[in-house]
């Protein structure tokens, strides 16, 4: 039987400008749907697995088109509600070179931001499910959506289910210390956190040592140094990262790192060049979810598979990684020459 995994979270629409034109110039955008556990959703049902999406829209067209968005790629849509006022915004201006990419947010009050415990019955959601992965995106949202998600925890608890975090700090939702307090809190429900250095340390206020991602270099000391730290403090089973060396918006070097207590591991580092960056954290983290409920593979094996996972990502337009289990092992295991295949 297939596994049951579940994401909560938001979904948006996603307006973006043509090619790498800037706001100022556009005329018309490119829509597409997204959002960080959406899109972790996603890449979960490409892998095989039962996956369900929770989350609140609206129960008019637009609500509708995002629900048909997500059952278009395998997702299961059964615990979403319809209801409210709105499906958050978000408009994306791609970067290149040296001019950086841009996000405005226009989310506001949406449909799952005012959503109520009320809405979903948490224990059915959660029952026969392994797997519940959140981000740190969802409580930021608004009081009620901070409550919500420890509710949701609380039951996933309940019920067994492994639980992983991707820490996502966004200073345009909240302040450091809002996040920490919030976030701190939850952590104890946690057995799998990610998060990358702005993340560790604007949320749980854990700062490595000399790594300036603005430089494009890496100090694995110093990540070393506060993975030890957050794992005495709050017993997660695995402290991961996503290693991005920005050497510009176009080109990325893109690793990881895991520690499960005893050892560190760092992964293959893929230099990218990048199509679309948008989910590719989330597609990090599909991978590693995907990783860790296979059997089959240790946890070095979970991260280079969502390492080469998340960096197939960066080369496909969306929020979304439309990649399959194939493809990603073909990588894995060696073969990055883009080679066409026939």
């Amino acid at each position: 039987m297939s596994k049951k995994v579940v994401t909560m979270g938001e979904i948006m629409l996603r307006l973006s400008t043509p090619g790498y034109e800037r706001f100022t110039q556009a005329k018309i955008f490119d829509v597409v749907y997204g959002g960080g556990e959406a899109n972790v959703a996603v890449s979960l049902a490409n892998y095989g697995f039962n996956s369900y999406f929770v989350s609140k829209l609206p129960a008019n067209p637009i609500g509708q088109s995002a629900v048909n968005h997500l059952k278009r790629f395998g997702v299961t849509t059964d615990y979403i509600s319809r209801g409210g006022e709105r499906v958050g915004l978000y408009f994306l201006e791609t970067g290149a070179s040296m001019r950086p990419s841009k996000v405005v947010y226009d989310r506001a009050n949406s449909a799952i931001a005012e959503a109520d415990i009320l809405d979903f019955d948490f224990d059915e959601i959660f029952k026969d499910a392994q797997w519940f992965h959140f981000s740190g995106i969802t409580p930021a949202l608004s009081e009620k959506a901070a409550i919500l998600t420890e509710e949701a925890l609380k039951a996933a608890k309940r019920h067994g289910v492994t639980v992983s975090v991707d820490l996502n700090y966004r200073k345009k939702l909240w302040t450091p210390e809002r996040a920490k307090e919030v976030m701190t809190n939850l952590m104890q429900y946690v057995d799998v956190c990610i998060g990358n250095e702005e993340d560790a340390e604007k949320v749980l206020g854990f700062k490595p040592g000399k790594t300036d991602v603005t430089k494009g270099e890496l100090e694995l000391d110093g990540y070393k140094d506060i993975f030890r730290q957050m794992k005495e403090q709050f017993d997660f089973k695995y402290v991961v990262t996503t290693l991005r060396e920005s050497y510009s918006a176009s080109d990325n070097g893109w690793s990881a790192l895991i520690y499960d207590g005893n050892e560190f591991y760092h992964s293959r580092k893929y230099d990218v060049r990048i199509v679309d960056r948008v989910g590719g954290g989330d597609s990090f983290a599909g991978g590693l979810i995907y990783g860790l409920l296979n059997t089959e593979k240790d946890f070095k094996e979970a991260l280079e598979f969502a390492v080469a996972a998340s960096a197939l990502k960066h080369t496909i337009k969306g929020d979304f990684n439309l990649v399959t289990v194939d493809e990603v092992e073909t990588l894995v295991n060696g073969d990055a020459s883009g080679r066409v295949q026939r």
